[in-house]
Parts: structure tokens; C-alpha cells; sequence
């Protein structure tokens, strides 16, 4: 049988960890996007690091040499709804880590006032009450095509609005413990009575 093959990373850290700049950028994604940590973060870098290493090898290609692999690139990154039709290789080198993001299911979920939040659109996802083409999701990060974008529903019913009832009962409570308190107590006796002992 012989042994399991080493499991590797889907994803490469920065070579400065600490750089303040960095930091600064990816935490904002991080808190706009609702990402769990930065290994999401990292993640999508290095699937965005891919698509653009192959472009700039393609480019250093000969027009003959580069035709069939070309349009597979982009053709993938069209279906993918990253890339428009009629996209360049240029346009590839261009891409950012946020048109990636943008595809993300937790993203559209939200997009879609599916969800309140991005926090709540990942506990959708995650608690599998999202679907995609009548099959049901449970991840976040999972990569929406163009073309399934409309097929997102609820996989099962949800009331997603903020309870409004309790609210409004415990304030009739208070209200009313209140009044309680502000009325005078008729079994106390009164200053003029005299106390029988």
C-alpha cells in the first residue's frame, strides 16, 4: 500500500510577517470580507499568485505557442466571473485579491441581503442553510460560478430578522414595575393613626 502522501499547504505565508502596511491592509479584507483569520486570507493570495504566474509565463510565450493554453486561463477566469469576455492576459496581471473575494460564496450570500451580516452569512453557510443549484454548502469560501450565482437559496426555511417581541414585552415589564413602585402603599399606617401594640 505503502505510506499516505505528505499532506502540503494550500497556501504560502508572507516572506515579512510583521510588516506593518501589510497588517494594516489585510486586516481590513479580513473584517470586510468577515474571514475567519488570515488563512483565508492567504489562500486566496495564493490561488490569485497562480493565475498571474501563469499569465506572465504565457506572455514571454511565442502568439503560436501561447493559443490553446490562452484561452483555457481565461476562459476558466470568465466562467469563474472574475474576468469579463473579451479579456486580455493583461487584464489576468491586473486582478487583486478582492475580485477574489468577491466570488466567494460568504460574500454573495450577504451581497444578496441573504444575510444581515458577514458573520451571519457564514453561519448560514456553515450550518448548511444555503444552497447552491438545489445542493447544500457548508463552505464559506466555496467559489461561485457566473452562471450558478442565481441558483443561491435559502436549503431550508429561516427567519433571519431580529425577534421583535420579547423586546417590546420585557420593556411592558418594566413600565409596569415601575408604576408598582411609584404608587403608595395603603397598608402602611398613616401619621395620624396610632399603632396598636
Amino acid at each position: 500500500m505503502g505510506d499516505p502522501p505528505k499532506l502540503r499547504n494550500k497556501y504560502s505565508r508572507p516572506q515579512r510577517l510583521w510588516d506593518v502596511d501589510r497588517l494594516k491592509n489585510e486586516k481590513g479584507l479580513k473584517r470586510e470580507f468577515g474571514l475567519k483569520n488570515m488563512r483565508e486570507l492567504w489562500m486566496t493570495e495564493t490561488q490569485l499568485k497562480k493565475y498571474r504566474r501563469e499569465a506572465r509565463r504565457l506572455l514571454a510565450l511565442t502568439q503560436e505557442e501561447r493559443e490553446n493554453s490562452e484561452q483555457k486561463v481565461l476562459s476558466k477566469l470568465v466562467k469563474l466571473g472574475v474576468l469579463k469576455d473579451g479579456a486580455s492576459l493583461d487584464d489576468v496581471l491586473s486582478l487583486s485579491v478582492r475580485d477574489f473575494l468577491e466570488r466567494r460564496l460568504q460574500t454573495i450570500v450577504k451581497r444578496k441581503d441573504m444575510a444581515r451580516t458577514m458573520v451571519q452569512s457564514r453561519q448560514l453557510i456553515t450550518h448548511g442553510f444555503i444552497s447552491v443549484n438545489d445542493q447544500r454548502v457548508s463552505v464559506p469560501s466555496y467559489l461561485v460560478d457566473a452562471k450558478t450565482e442565481g441558483s443561491i437559496s435559502y436549503a431550508k426555511k429561516i427567519d433571519i430578522e431580529p425577534p421583535t417581541a420579547p423586546q417590546d414585552e420585557k420593556k411592558a415589564e418594566s413600565t409596569s414595575n415601575e408604576s408598582k413602585e411609584n404608587k403608595p402603599d395603603t397598608n402602611e399606617p398613616g401619621e395620624n393613626e396610632k399603632q396598636v401594640e
